[in-house]
Parts: C-alpha cells; structure tokens; sequence
C-alpha cells in the first residue's frame, strides 16, 4: 500500500477535521432552532439591559448549542450571547489550541418574542481569531446557511455566491440599527436607503446570509456584537461579498480572548456594488 506524502496526509487530515466541525456545528443549530419553534407557544419576555429583551429560550437554545459542542470538543472555547446578570458568556479554551465557539442561540428575539417568525441561530467557530465554519439556521422556512474555510458555501443542499448586481432602485440593502429617531439616520445611510429597496429583517445574522445567497447586494449594522456577525460575516465572505468594518478595514483576526462585549460594525456587499456603497457610507459617523 502506498502512503500519502506527510504534507498531503496532514492536509486530508485538516480538511476530515474541518467537515467534523461544521457537522457538529450544523447539528447544535438545528437542535436549537428546533428547539425555539417549540417553546415559541409559550414566550416569556424579561428586560435584559436598557435595548435588548431576552426570553426564557434563549438560554435553553444557548445550553442545547454549548452542550452539544462539549461533547465532542470539551476543550473549546466558547463565546456566547447569554451569560448571568445579562452579561455575555465568555469560557477560554482548556488546551492549548486556539479554538472558540461564538454562540448566538436567538438573533432577532424581538421578532421571536412577538412571534414573528424572522429569526435564526448563529454559530461560528474561530482558530488562531479567524473564522473556519459558520452556520446560520432559520428554523421557520428550514434554511441553513453554511460555509468552512476552503469549500464553497451552501443554504441546504446548493452552492450560493453574492449577487452580481450593483446598486439600483430593484436591488435589495438591508439597514439593521435601532435608529434613536428619524433625523438622526445618518445621510449616507439615507442615502443607500433611497437608492434601493431597503430591508430591515430583524436578525443581522440573516441579512448577512442574505447577502451570502445573493438576495441582498449588502447590508451594514454600526451595533452588532461579535456573536451576531461571526458565522453571517464568514459565510458571505466564502460566497465572495466584501466584509469589512465601516472604515474598510478587515474584520479579522480579533482576539477572542480579550473580547468584551464591544460591538463590531460590519458592512458586507457584493463585489458589483462595493465601490458606490462604500463611497457613499465612508463618512459614516463614527
């Protein structure tokens, strides 16, 4: 029997690894989403800070996720929405390998404590501070957006890419910030609003699938946290959007074990459309 070289048995190796951890992934997000749609007849809302609500199946779905992941991989770091005191929940890794789980078990409460079905899970997985898998998984319509590193993305069964279309009045941008009140939308906001039809789903992880799948030429949120962004953000960058902070700087690396909660503004958009957009939203406020 012939062996591989080292180099290609390591890379066959990586790549076995790879598709163990999205399988794992893919797993904890359907549990969850499952799990969301059934506890949706019985919703209970509570105040969790000043702008956010949470219900009680944001943390059953945020325990399904985590424990399904520990079984396999005891040792990871995870990064997750739903902490104690309202707080985030940070747990560093045990070993020595740089691996964190970042965990939004419900993006887009407000839709499900209002029982509008826009709403989705979100788990990404992080090496070395970059993004290796994503899924992002709408349990209303069983869609599940997928991506890991050298593959090309999926929803369900098919490879998606961006749209090739650039901005017009028939070309969907989705806008997903809690503006205080109308004259303070930023006037090159307003200004893609105006030029496109502008979206507003509820959940940022979906819009940046959206852009992934090529429904949405781009989307930007000044206010995301990192849980929010890091499967949505990974998976439209593999299906060719351009994703970077509002400055146009790249998303990646962060540093996992040093984040705090701060938000982390993303602008995603499909490479036809990118120039107009950013030209127009460079002089975004900081």
């Amino acid at each position: 029997m012939s062996r591989l070289p080292d180099e290609r048995r390591a890379m066959e190796l990586e790549q076995v690894q790879l598709s163990q951890f999205l399988e794992v992934a893919t797993v904890a997000a359907r549990l969850a989403g499952q799990r969301a749609m059934e506890e949706l007849s019985y919703v209970k809302t509570s105040i969790k800070n000043s702008t956010d609500i949470v219900t009680q199946a944001d943390g059953i779905c945020q325990k399904l996720i985590i424990d399904h992941i520990k079984s396999f991989y005891p040792d990871h770091g995870f990064i997750a929405e739903e902490g104690a005191e309202g707080k985030m929940l940070k747990t560093p890794p045990r070993g020595t390998d740089d691996f964190w789980w970042v965990i939004d078990p419900i993006d887009g409460t407000n839709n499900y404590a209002h029982r509008v079905l826009l709403f989705s899970v979100s788990v990404a997985l992080l090496y070395q501070g970059r993004p290796i898998v994503g899924v992002v998984f709408n349990p209303a319509t069983e869609s599940t957006w997928t991506a890991v590193s050298s593959e090309v993305p999926r929803l369900n069964a098919s490879q998606i890419s961006v749209s090739d279309a650039s901005v017009s009045r028939f070309e969907s941008f989705a806008v997903d910030n809690n503006f205080e009140d109308i004259d303070r939308i930023p006037k090159c906001v307003a200004s893609i609003m105006l030029r496109t039809r502008f979206r507003n789903v509820g959940t940022t992880a979906l819009h940046l699938a959206y852009v992934a799948s090529g429904g949405f030429i781009g989307a930007i949120n000044a206010t995301p946290k990192l849980w929010d962004i890091a499967a949505g953000a990974f998976i439209a960058e593999s299906a060719g959007a351009k994703v970077t902070n509002l400055k146009g700087e790249p998303l990646w690396p962060v540093d996992p074990a040093a984040y705090d909660g701060r938000t982390c503004p993303v602008l995603a958009v499909a490479p036809n459309a990118w120039d107009e957009v950013f030209n127009t939203l460079k002089d975004y406020p900081a």
